[in-house]
């Protein structure tokens, strides 16, 4: 028996020595432990993570901590966790799974494919065997600014309708300003500007939308965020607006555009050299769309007119333009981004109108205050009509410079040069004779002045003089109050002082009529004179004093009088005062 539990003990050792020694190992917080299975059932057909009793990389894998596996049976890889930072999203596509219908590329989480429901900041332990994790970035839409989603997945939704639920297509419902954990292959997210913008034409410089500037925020994570979204939005238009400009240097001007000619010789530089120029037109282009104000837009448009009297007219204008977020999904569904509205819509309709109604005024109309001013007004009730049916709101149309040709623009200038020195000239005379009134107004006010100033010395020395007046007959009315006073103090001083001695007086004839009359009594009472006076003279000695009686004896009387105050001879009674 003994032998039996010393084996056991044995054994007991061993197996602890080999579980501790070679069995244990540790996952620290932040990895996890890939499991790989050395024996067991064999996998099925495309089948990638083995179950617990399969051979093969299984599918789950074992978080923090200490754990025991027989590394004759099983090995392990320790890795890092899956990290989705703040801002951040993780787009699953699982290997592992049921098969997907027919048509379908959007999985749920138990099917293989690109999973529908992304990852949202946090930490994940998914088998990286299993599951590849595309790490991106979470829709932000800034403020200001509405995401018009197009869903990718479903049925194609029929023209001019919006996407429904498993449709693909433009959803009516838009993102209000916020960040949200959209998955990317789902659905598309377009960021477009709402509430007023401004469209420009500049005349033969071209034209520009002057969009909403990037808002700055107190998060600088947010911040950055926004910015990132706000510049793949610029990224997104470029490709627009680059094919514009070149589509429109074609049309203009073949000097202009430095598009690579066909069939140039090998040795002809000059030729070769165009394409390289063309590149570098663009990208300065590029440049300055990406450098210059946030969702600014350039557009290679003009407005040029012919007017009622055949000159050529060219205008600088800003129109206002407002998208309300209820209508940004509808519009960007017919018409597309923000740079295809103003390029098919608004620019053709502002300058068609601004034709057709230029064409109706005299180039004299441009260059007056008048005619211009209701050409603007024109402008803006015509514009208003036309894209308000489109959901488009038109607040206003500014028109900021005219160009007319010079041989109009000069005589207009001289006459009006003529005009205006005219008026200067009346306006010199009239403020000529404003200067003769006002320097007679100025002689008046002088004298004006002095007279005050004299009036002002006057009434100051009367006002001093009736000072002094009233307080010389304060002082004397004072001396006067004071000496009255001291005249009744004086008064009833004295009053007060024969009233105090009478009284005095009275008091004492009072108390010592009393007193003596109180002595008669007593006198008569004893009937007696002498017995009251003995009476009278006890009553006044010291209540403290003692009698003391010394016999005198042979030997004594000197000792005995020491201490003594009165004796009498032969026998004395001697008083004492007690201290």
């Amino acid at each position: 028996m003994k032998k039996l539990i010393t084996l056991g003990l044995i054994v007991a050792g061993i197996w602890g020595a080999w579980m501790w020694g070679f069995e244990r190992f540790y996952v620290h917080p932040d990895f996890m432990a890939i499991i790989e299975k050395k024996s067991g059932e064999a996998l099925e057909p495309g089948q990638i993570l083995a179950r617990k009793n399969q051979k093969g990389t299984q599918a789950d894998v074992l978080g923090e901590g200490r754990h025991f596996l027989n590394p004759i049976m099983y090995e392990w890889h320790i890795i890092p966790v899956l990290t989705i930072l703040p801002g951040k999203i993780g787009i699953v596509t699982a290997k592992v799974g049921k098969d997907l219908p027919e048509g379908e590329f959007l999985a749920n989480d138990d099917q293989k494919g690109i999973w529908r429901r992304v990852l949202g900041p946090g930490k994940y332990r998914m088998n990286p065997y299993g599951y590849n994790i595309e790490i991106a970035d979470a829709t932000i839409v800034p403020v200001g600014y509405a995401g018009v989603m197009t869903s990718l997945a479903g049925e194609q939704t029929p023209i001019g309708q919006f996407a429904g639920k498993g449709q693909k297509g433009v959803r009516k419902d838009i993102l209000q300003p916020g960040l949200y954990y959209i998955n990317p292959k789902e659905f598309k997210v377009d960021i477009l500007e709402i509430g007023v913008n401004q469209v420009s034409l500049l005349g033969k410089g071209g034209s520009a939308v002057i969009t909403k500037s990037e808002l700055s925020s107190a998060n600088s994570a947010v911040q950055e965020m926004q910015h990132q979204a706000l510049q793949a939005q610029k990224d997104s238009r470029w490709d627009y607006i680059s094919s514009n400009l070149i589509s429109k240097r074609k049309e203009n001007s073949e000097e202009n555009y430095n598009a690579p000619e066909q069939g140039i010789a090998a040795g002809d530089k000059t030729r070769q050299g165009k394409p390289k120029q063309q590149e570098l037109n663009l990208e300065a282009e590029r440049k300055k769309y990406l450098e210059g104000q946030a969702g600014g837009l350039i557009l290679q448009q003009f407005l040029e007119f012919p007017s009622r009297d055949g000159f050529q007219i060219t205008l600088d204008m800003t129109v206002e333009i407002e998208l309300l977020p209820a209508e940004i999904a509808g519009i960007f569904s017919q018409y597309g981004d923000l740079p295809m509205v103003v390029d098919k819509i608004i620019m053709p309709q502002i300058t068609s109108v601004a034709r057709n109604k230029g064409s109706e005024y005299g180039a004299k109309d441009f260059i007056m205050g008048e005619g211009r001013e209701k050409f603007q007004t024109e402008l803006t009730k015509t514009l208003q009509l036309i894209l308000g049916q489109k959901k488009i709101i038109v607040h206003n149309a500014l028109i900021r410079h005219v160009e007319v040709p010079t041989q109009i623009l000069e005589p207009i200038q001289q006459a009006s040069i003529a005009v205006e020195q005219d008026k200067t000239n009346i306006e010199r005379q009239n403020t000529a004779k404003k200067l003769a009134e006002l320097n007679t107004e100025q002689t008046m006010i002088e004298q004006k002045k002095q007279q005050v100033e004299v009036e002002t010395e006057k009434l100051k020395a009367e006002i001093a003089a009736d000072r002094e007046k009233v307080v010389a007959s304060t002082r004397a009315d004072a001396i006067r109050k004071v000496a009255e006073i001291a005249r009744d103090t004086a008064k009833v001083t004295a009053e007060t002082t024969r009233t105090m001695a009478t009284a005095q007086a009275t008091s004492v004839k009072m108390v010592e009529g009393e007193k003596a009359m109180g002595l008669q009594l007593k006198a008569k009472g004893f009937n007696d004179p002498v017995a009251f006076g003995l009476w009278e003279f006890a009553k006044q000695l010291n209540n403290k004093m003692t009698i003391n009686i010394l016999h005198s004896g042979e030997g004594t009387l000197w000792t005995d009088l020491e201490n003594a105050t009165t004796s009498s001879l032969g026998g004395a009674a001697v008083l004492k005062n007690k201290k």
